[in-house]
């Protein structure tokens, strides 16, 4: 089967709006450490899970391919407060 190839590539400039985009789906995202990132929707009802998938697709699909600006995601979620720290250990 083919893989779903994004043509749109997400522009750095475009990483506050991104983020404001899936905090207002409902879905917190937060930096873990300094290299990665996660949006959070499992804690949400079966029903609102749908809902939320269907605006993350929208999203993913507005603002394209952004792997490559992970580090650069993950230090603009730093620089507004939305991280987590985690020891050696898991914990945080």
């Amino acid at each position: 089967m083919a893989e779903h190839i994004k043509h749109k590539l997400m522009k750095a400039s475009e990483i506050p709006d991104f983020v404001d985009d899936v905090i207002k789906t409902g879905c917190n995202i937060c930096a873990v450490g300094h290299d990665k990132y996660l949006i959070g929707e499992a804690d949400l009802p079966p029903l609102e899970q749908e809902r939320v998938w269907r605006k993350l697709a929208k999203i993913d699909e507005i603002y394209g391919d952004r792997d490559f600006l992970k580090l650069e995601i993950v230090s603009y979620l730093r620089s507004i407060g939305r991280y987590l720290d985690v020891g050696a250990d898991g914990s945080e």
